[in-house]
């Protein structure tokens, strides 16, 4: 029963993330996090060197955990997906009037944070590979939690979004719940 419960806590974590990070959702345009005047593009390429941490997180696991001569095969894999990423970093920075190179740079700058990272999921996974569990759980409500607020809009349909978002993790949790006593 814990693993619903930490994958649960995934989801609360994030929510915690809306109220002290600032962001706009796509489809209904409501602004949450705190006020500021940062352009789109600068709250793009927060959400961008953002979304770097736990994917860098995810290739440090991923090496740690590879047998084989993969390595190498992995880190060109993940170089390439980051190239489309920084690519929708620099496009609309030097669309609004930065220079070719300085819009460039800040692609490469948000998937820096990938590299450090990397190197503490491959630590962690090395050093705590009891945990790794729970840990994939965390991730998995967070990134559930994502999808459900960017990707089912009628699930927030009312003004706070959270409601809808945090009701589809319980009953998504209960569902576990039941899937481990009953499966």
């Amino acid at each position: 029963f814990l693993i619903p419960l930490v994958f649960f806590s995934g989801g609360l974590f994030l929510r915690l993330c809306d109220k002290f990070l600032p962001h706009e959702h796509i489809i209904s345009h409501q602004k949450e996090g705190p006020t500021n005047t940062l352009s789109k593009n600068k709250l793009l390429l927060l959400a961008m060197t953002l979304h770097n941490i736990p994917e860098g997180l995810a290739v440090g696991i991923a090496i740690a955990s590879v047998k084989t001569n993969l390595v190498p095969a992995l880190i060109l894999c993940i170089g390439i997906q980051n190239f489309p990423e920084g690519t929708a970093i620099s496009l609309p920075l030097h669309e609004s009037g930065i220079s070719r190179f300085k819009a460039m740079m800040y692609g490469q700058y948000s998937a820096l944070v990938e590299i450090p990272s990397a190197l503490l999921g491959f630590l962690f996974a090395q050093l705590f590979s009891s945990i790794l569990p729970f840990a994939l759980s965390f991730a998995a409500g967070a990134m559930m939690c994502v999808c459900i607020e960017e990707l089912i809009p009628e699930a927030n349909a009312l003004k706070e979004v959270d409601v809808g978002t945090m009701s589809f993790m319980v009953g998504f949790m209960i569902m576990m719940m039941l899937d481990v006593m009953f499966g």
